[in-house]
């Protein structure tokens, strides 16, 4: 089994502890006035609201991570790889295009919408569909659950936007879900590559 480096361990430990910081950080930036239940992490991202330099820093870093891990990945499928480093482009790239402090915009909507469906696509894009024993978090019927399970969430928050329920809950839940499952997915083919070198053993 090929190996995932420590390297690509690093960044998928940072990636969630990056946004959730980083959003936390910024809620407190923005002040009482700001609800995170019915407001969009987006906000806290827009041009001119308090935290926009911090936001703006963390995605970056976020999406450098995902394409960190997605190169240190080896033993997923290079779909499901080249699909995770497209969500971290998209990341990097709604620091272009930033939401407006109301309303919405096209350009931002467009490039959180690509961002969303890469990271959803990615698992099972990535799946191990060799003959041989696949790690856990490559495995065809794990990786098709979390894509409809990310896909779910996707709906779900689609719904909350247009309807007005909680989106900034929905959306807090599915970003922290996709920033999670790469680590989930590292762990487990570093235990796997642990493993294997202890049978060889």
């Amino acid at each position: 089994m090929r190996h995932v480096p420590g390297w690509a361990l690093l960044a998928a430990v940072c990636a969630p502890l990056l946004l959730v910081g980083a959003w936390s950080a910024a809620e407190a930036l923005q002040g009482p006035g700001y609800d995170p239940a019915t407001t969009t992490i987006s906000v806290l991202a827009a041009y001119g609201a308090p935290g926009y330099w911090l936001m703006t820093a963390a995605l970056l870093a976020l999406g450098a991570c995902y394409m960190t891990i997605a190169a240190g990945l080896r033993p997923a499928a290079r779909a499901g790889r080249l699909a995770l480093a497209g969500g971290g482009a998209a990341a990097m790239g709604l620091t272009l295009v930033p939401a407006p402090l109301r309303g919405g915009d096209l350009g931002h909507g467009t490039v959180a919408t690509t961002g969303f469906v890469l990271l959803a696509l990615w698992p099972v894009l990535a799946a191990d569909r060799s003959r041989a024993p696949a790690p856990w978090g490559l495995r065809p019927q794990v990786c098709a659950g979390a894509t409809a399970a990310m896909a779910a969430g996707a709906v779900l928050l689609l719904g909350s936007l247009l309807a007005g329920w909680v989106p900034g809950v929905t959306e807090r839940a599915l970003t922290f879900a996709q920033a999670l499952w790469p680590l989930l997915v590292v762990l487990s083919c570093r235990r796997a590559a642990r493993a294997a070198r202890g049978v060889r053993g």
